[in-house]
């Protein structure tokens, strides 16, 4: 494959820096290198010329050496030390980006005045240089911008912005997007527009390395080839080059980009050495995004066709614990990170922030497993928010489609999970007409809906209504209440009524397909509530009107307008 060049990938894209990223080349005295009258290599003093940006947006720069690295990559690493007005300092890695250059990306996340100053690992040129940045607020209304990013909320159950704000998960799963299947600009922009569309807000997307094929294989390169090298010597900045557009234009889209580094069995492969240098160079270019972080998805499983794979599953438990505090002690922003498959993929919880759980693609025999690894992921400590990060794709072994969908995340989300994550299959392994994806290295093909036909399937709009009815309420209020409905569901029976809500304001109640309507219990004393039933495939409500509880507390509701699947809701009137 061509390689393209940064410049040139831009001019063929026809795209410039989206709005709300300031690009700002360096310009020392001498221009980017050492400066006039320093020897090569050495390090000089050079104040870079004063610098503008925009609160909560990233602020980028080059920097270049006079000294001809041999491996720049692997040589030297470049870190850019900023500090606010109470000197609290963030030291954030610069990544390479070809020939004799590294960038740096920073996003302030208030309007200040900030300095910095540049350190190279090996004391050479690269450092020296220092400046002053002032920052003014920002202006618009991209969500990500405006209430800043992600993290894990105070209580460790949900998430939300750094300014407070609430913030629902609800994911979908674009695993291998940032191949050349998935066409830039007009197929990713397709998509995006759609899952904004229903409601979406964060998408799930690996940086390079992907599951079911084999390293370098042809179906994970993008326009300028493959992540990393032959024998992985060093990076590939033209991948990222091209991966850049992407990853920005989901920010600019207000989508929460959920970064995966690679499938968990890349760790044996490439050794933890190296998959650290994978996730600094992540660090540096994406981290001044407002991205979540995975470590790696199924963290512990061992390649498909491993000779050694219990070997293989404890060095992966062992490295991905290794990774994990490394990523958490080079990230200057703490971005919430994880792992796929949550807690059993790591040798101590502790250096998760999130449980993100794969529950199985086995239709309604996933309903058990799924419900139990949730409520019980809730039990465990550390406390921290778990979702289901990968359940049932829609379509896949020709099952689990729009009604699994429904139920899988009304069922998780009143038990409490901290978010839900959506998939369909044909997506996340970017199937097109003319090139399906094909078998994984077991030999098997997951089938060959393209993914422009998945992204139709009638779940993913089911589950945006589904979101946009919480939305109208404090949905992070919400805690997991199944007694108050009668019949609910146990671990005898699973389908069975969910509920779960605010004491005295609102309860929300998912009822499977059933004969009979179910009892609405404990009603509280002096409460009055008004009634709906919400139709999850069209959005529609159908009143009920006022709700006239006995003396015990229990309402019958009536019967639900069709034999499927509804939501009934209770809201306290006003008064």
């Amino acid at each position: 494959m061509s390689k393209v060049s940064r410049r040139s990938f831009l001019e063929k894209a026809g795209v410039t820096l989206a709005a709300g990223s300031v690009p700002i080349e360096a310009k020392a005295a001498g221009g980017t290198g050492a400066g006039k009258g320093s020897p090569a290599g050495k390090k000089p003093d050079i104040e870079d010329p004063a610098r503008k940006g925009i609160a909560r947006c990233v602020v980028e720069w080059s920097y270049s050496s006079d000294k001809a690295y041999a491996d720049p990559f692997n040589d030297v690493d470049l870190d850019v030390v900023f500090a606010d007005p109470q000197g609290r300092e963030q030291k954030v890695p610069a990544f390479w980006a070809g020939e004799q250059t590294w960038r740096i990306r920073y996003t302030p996340l208030a309007a200040s005045r900030y300095t910095y100053r540049t350190v190279a690992s090996d004391g050479g040129d690269l450092g020296g240089r220092h400046g002053v940045l002032e920052v003014t607020a920002y202006q618009g209304d991209n969500p990500l911008r405006k209430h800043g990013p992600v993290r894990v909320a105070a209580d460790h159950r949900h998430f939300e912005h750094i300014d407070g704000t609430p913030f629902f998960w609800l994911g979908d799963t674009w695993w291998m997007g940032l191949c050349s299947r998935m066409r830039w600009p007009e197929d990713f922009q397709e998509l995006a527009a759609d899952r904004v569309k229903k409601g979406f807000t964060v998408i799930q997307i690996i940086a390079g390395l992907y599951p079911d094929m084999p390293p370098f294989d042809p179906r994970g390169a993008n326009e300028a080839g493959y992540p990393w090298e032959a024998d992985y010597a060093r990076i590939n900045p033209a991948y990222f080059d091209a991966a850049d557009l992407r990853i920005r234009y989901l920010v600019e889209s207000g989508l929460t980009p959920c970064i995966v580094a690679c499938w968990g069995y890349f760790l044996p492969i490439m050794g933890v050495p190296k998959i650290k240098k994978h996730w600094r160079y992540l660090i540096a270019r994406w981290g001044a995004y407002p991205v979540i972080w995975c470590l790696a998805g199924e963290g512990a499983m061992p390649y498909y066709l491993s000779k050694n794979p219990k070997e293989d599953v404890a060095a992966q438990k062992q490295g991905w614990t290794e990774v994990a505090r490394y990523v958490h002690s080079t990230d200057p922003y703490g971005h919430a990170v994880s792992i796929h498959n949550g807690r059993s993929e790591v040798e101590d919880p502790a250096v998760l922030d999130y449980d993100m759980l794969q529950t199985g693609h086995g239709d309604r025999t996933s309903i058990p497993n799924t419900e139990n690894v949730i409520t019980g992921g809730l039990l465990k400590t550390p406390l921290m928010p778990v979702l289901a990060g990968e359940v049932c794709y829609e379509g896949i072994l020709e099952a689990s489609r729009q009604e699994i969908q429904r139920f899988m995340f009304w069922t998780c989300i009143l038990n409490g999970a901290g978010g839900h994550t959506y998939g369909a299959n044909g997506i996340w392994q970017v199937n097109t007409r003319e090139r399906p994806f094909g078998p994984s290295p077991h030999g098997r093909s997951w089938g060959d809906v393209p993914w422009d036909v998945a992204a139709h399937l009638p779940g993913s709009e089911h589950i945006g209504l589904s979101k946009g009815l919480l939305m109208k309420y404090p949905w992070w209020r919400f805690e997991a209440h199944p007694e108050w409905v009668d019949p609910h569901w146990s671990h005898e029976d699973y389908i069975q009524p969910y509920a779960a809500g605010i004491p005295g304001e609102v309860r929300v109640i998912f009822i499977p397909p059933a004969w009979d309507a179910p009892k609405v219990k404990s009603l509280e004393a002096g409460v009055s509530y008004r009634a709906f039933y919400f139709d999850p495939k069209s959005g529609k409500q159908h009143d009920l009107g006022d709700v006239e509880p006995d003396s015990t507390g229990t309402w019958p509701a009536p019967l639900t307008p069709t034999f499927a699947d509804w939501v009934l809701v209770l809201e306290k009137k006003s008064a």
